[in-house]
């Protein structure tokens, strides 16, 4: 049975609207969260009155959330119990002060028991609700026996969404397993054990909680529920842990026959398989919906998860990339519900080998120091050292303290940050959400009261409109502005920042008594267009809106970017993913997913097919059609931006073919001329390129020819390269005449002996000291020779040993000080530098006496 639509298809017959599971990454970040962690994330800001209520005012959906990084981490836990995971789904039913517990819990125990449904036996059920929700106990009732609800206090039956704000109590169902499988001291309901399995959750939110910590009702009390998908599967199909369910056993099997051996549950690496099952599904959504391995924030935990994994295959004896091998394995088992993971599998394989080659590198000997530490360690691990492996061997730190909980030795942890802070190398948190005031303004009010704004800038960029609403700096609703503040407009021309396109600006004029308002930028808040404005503008003002002429550059930019886009995907191939872009009136940016960089013959040929297309003069159109239509016609759609049930596509003939709500060009000969400026790498496996066209291309081209007009000026001479090669002719010949007059005036070098060993101290004030020793070394059977030579006010210092007991890094590093420097070196050879020239001679004395005392 296919649980996840039984239950999706259940709600919707019962009047809820069915919502896609959100990307990973919130949409609206707000700053407090790093990944989607529980079904209710996407609803967060209706569930908080700071979006008006959805029509209907139910909803149900199957959202995918990751739980590895901040407050919410799993990552400690995955692979060593039955049920945690990095990546879940949770399937929800959810009512905005809609229905409430009567009925949630009768939708509830329909779907869980009803023949039709999941037909879940009722004598392995059971319930808990809040020890003070009498409401909930007697409702209960209804459905199952008084002694199988039991009450518990805040701790197990209450939900909060942070100190302050929306909560409730909260009601969870509970499965038994079974005595037969589990009877420890901990299997009794309530407890730690894994004989009662809490399947879902009802939530009832029907408080208002004041800092004081005063709780009080809510006019409209909402439902926010959370079924475990992975968890209700294993138990349809019969099995005790969800690692062994067909969710996860075709990844272990996979596994199986990579290693050479097949998995068993009691062999004593059998978490290794379940650890590499769980990463696989994690981090390939992850890099599906364009986060990418780095060196901070969600990029970090991406990287510290597939880490993880490949360590426990390192465990299992693979010692070259496995991970990517299982990614088809995936898209089999996941790929018809989530489309992306197959259009994007060769975007994923390309960067998981890549991290893999990386780890692989440096894995055996950072394996190695651990080991030799861990022999050294009685109950506390050295921090020093699980510095050294994260910053030489690329070990994440919990990596090393998952190791180390293996054993049952702790870490100093007081001495890795020490270490981290000396070296300035401690990772920040990167991950950083919007955090602006906008997050607190007058907008719900805005819309409740005037609904969404039209755009009409698809057709026009000059229009007439009323001044809806007025907005000071701070997004508090105003009467009038004079000054900086935020317009909303009846209908409006402005494009308001999105899907990379930077928001547009212009003026208002106001039809009362000409006088202009300047527009300075466009943007989205609660998917309503605002402007923001500097001026004299007062509320019903009647006002003329205009785009200004930039908004043709920055078209002419984004059409350019769809075509790049096309071009990387037909020079490169169709890993080719977008992880973010930027078009304005000045340049385009693309960022996109590439295990490497281009070579100069790629750029060439990307450049040339996006021209190819320009000169065919291709003219663009725009469909409005739904999703499922769009997605027909092979338009690709990015992560990380809102659509809605009806897209626009916009074409440019078969050349690209791209869900945007941007506005274009009407004919690709508008772009003009498109130059790639700059290729650069952004993160690993994340490449981008920079370009222009139109009148920045012109300006870039006119500013190359200025510079080959100074080149030539300089070079004196038509031909650059004819002048470069004339100049390094004559470099090539100074070269020689120098070294021949080097060696004229070279220093001859005397040997002495010291037991039976020859020994050279000096001072040289011309010649490669290097090559002095070199020849010196080539001149005598055994030699310790050390020279010094003045740079300015500093000193070089270089020494050698052939066939002496003298360790020239040894020897160097005792020296080098006098003169207020240091260095190191082989055996045979090392060198210096000093910053005292005035104690050259002091330092000969010393390095002589060192020899006399060595030899």
């Amino acid at each position: 049975m296919d649980i996840r639509q039984q239950f999706l298809e259940f709600f919707q017959s019962k009047g809820h609207k069915l919502y896609p599971s959100s990307p990973l990454v919130p949409i609206d970040d707000d700053g407090t969260l790093m990944f989607v962690n529980a079904g209710m994330v996407p609803f967060k800001s209706i569930f908080t009155g700071d979006a008006p209520i959805p029509n209907p005012p139910r909803a149900t959906s199957s959202q995918t959330c990751i739980r590895a990084g901040g407050k919410h981490n799993d990552l400690d836990n995955v692979g060593y119990t039955a049920r945690h995971h990095t990546l879940f789904e949770m399937l929800g039913n959810f009512s905005f002060g809609d229905y409430f517990k009567e009925e949630v819990i009768a939708y509830a125990w329909e779907f869980i028991t009803s023949p039709k449904y999941l037909n879940l036996p009722i004598d392995r059920l059971w319930v808990t609700v809040h020890e003070d929700d009498d409401e909930a106990y007697e409702i209960w009732q209804k459905h199952i026996a008084k002694d199988r609800i039991m009450r518990f206090d805040d701790k197990e039956n209450f939900w909060a969404m942070g100190d302050t704000g929306a909560c409730g109590p909260c009601s969870e169902i509970f499965y038994d397993q079974g005595e037969e499988h589990f009877n420890g001291e901990e299997d009794y309901m309530g407890g730690e054990g894994d004989r009662f399995l809490e399947i879902w959750n009802l939530v009832f939110m029907q408080y208002e909680r004041s800092e004081d910590g005063t709780l009080t009702p809510l006019p409209k009390p909402s439902i926010d529920t959370g079924m475990g998908f992975e968890r209700v599967a294993a138990i349809k199909e019969g099995v005790l842990n969800n690692y062994h369910s067909s969710i996860f056993m075709p990844y272990i099997n996979k596994l199986g026959e990579m290693v050479g051996t097949p998995y068993d549950y009691e062999a004593s690496n059998s978490a290794s398989y379940r650890v590499i099952a769980d990463h696989l599904r994690s981090c390939s959504f992850l890099l599906a919906q364009g986060v990418n391995f780095d060196k901070e924030g969600r990029g970090y935990v991406l990287r510290r998860i597939m880490r993880r994994a490949i360590r426990h295959g390192y465990l299992l004896g693979l010692r070259e990339p496995f991970m990517y091998k299982m990614v088809d394995t995936l898209v089999e088992v996941m790929g018809e519900q989530y489309t992306y993971l197959s259009e994007r599998a060769a975007s994923i394989k390309a960067s998981m080998k890549l991290e893999e080659e990386r780890f692989f590198k440096t894995i055996e000997e950072g394996i190695k120091l651990f080991n030799a530490e861990l022999e050294k360690t009685d109950k506390v691990f050295d921090g020093a050292v699980a510095f050294k492996l994260y910053d030489t061997y690329g070990f994440p730190l919990d990596l090393t303290e998952d190791m180390l909980r293996e054993k049952g030795i702790k870490l100093d942890i007081e001495g890795f940050n020490a270490k981290m802070d000396a070296q300035k190398a401690q990772s920040k948190a990167g991950w950083k959400g919007t955090g602006e005031a906008a997050a607190t303004g007058d907008f719900k009010t805005i819309k409740e009261s005037f609904g969404l704004n039209e755009f009409v800038g698809y057709e026009q960029t000059e229009c007439e409109a009323t001044v809806l609403a007025l907005l000071d700096e701070n997004f508090k609703q105003v009467k009038a502005l004079d000054g900086h503040g935020w317009v909303y407009l009846s209908k409006t021309p402005f494009y308001a920042e999105s899907g990379g396109q930077v928001g547009d600006r212009g003026t208002l004029v106001l039809k009362k008594d000409q006088s202009q308002v300047e527009v300075l930028d466009t943007k989205k808040f609660l998917e309503m267009n605002l402007s923001e404005v500097k001026g004299k503008v007062a509320v019903c003002d009647q006002v003329v809106a205009t785009v200004d002429a930039r908004r043709r550059e920055i078209e002419r930019h984004h059409s350019a970017t769809h075509l790049l886009h096309a071009g990387l995907r037909a020079v490169l191939g169709d890993h080719i993913a977008q992880a973010g872009s930027l078009n304005d009136d000045k340049r385009l940016r693309f960022d996109f997913s590439h295990p490497q960089a281009l070579s100069a013959e790629e750029l060439a040929k990307v450049e040339a097919w996006v021209n190819d297309k320009i000169a065919r003069a291709i003219p663009r159109t725009t469909e409005v059609m739904s999703i499922e239509d769009a997605k027909k016609a092979g338009a690709m759609a990015l992560f990380g931006e809102k659509y809605g049930d009806r897209v626009r596509v916009v074409s440019m003939g078969d050349a690209s073919v791209e869900l945007c709500g941007g506005t274009h060009v009407n004919n690709l000969a508008e772009i003009g001329l498109f130059m790639i400026t700059k290729e650069s790498g952004v993160s690993a496996g994340v490449r981008r390129i920079e370009a222009v066209c139109s009148q920045s291309a012109r300006a870039e081209v006119n500013r190359l020819r200025q510079g080959m007009e100074e080149i030539k000026a300089t070079l004196k001479n038509q031909n650059p390269l004819q002048g470069i090669n004339r100049l390094k002719e004559e470099i090539k010949s100074l070269k020689s005449e120098l070294k021949t007059a080097l060696s004229a005036t070279k220093k001859s070098l005397s040997a002495q002996e010291i037991n039976g060993i020859n020994v050279i101290v000096d001072e040289v004030e011309t010649g490669d000291i290097k090559n002095l020793i070199d020849e010196a070394k080539n001149s005598h059977p055994n030699i310790a020779i050390m020279l010094f030579q003045k740079k300015g006010d500093k000193v070089m210092i270089a020494c050698g040993s052939k066939e002496t007991p003298i360790k020239a890094g040894d020897w160097i590093k005792a020296i080098a000080p006098i003169l207020g420097g240091g260095g190191g070196g082989r055996a045979d050879f090392a060198q210096a530098g000093g910053r005292d020239a005035s104690k050259i001679n002091e330092a000969k004395a010393a390095a002589m006496a060192y020899l006399e005392e060595q030899l």
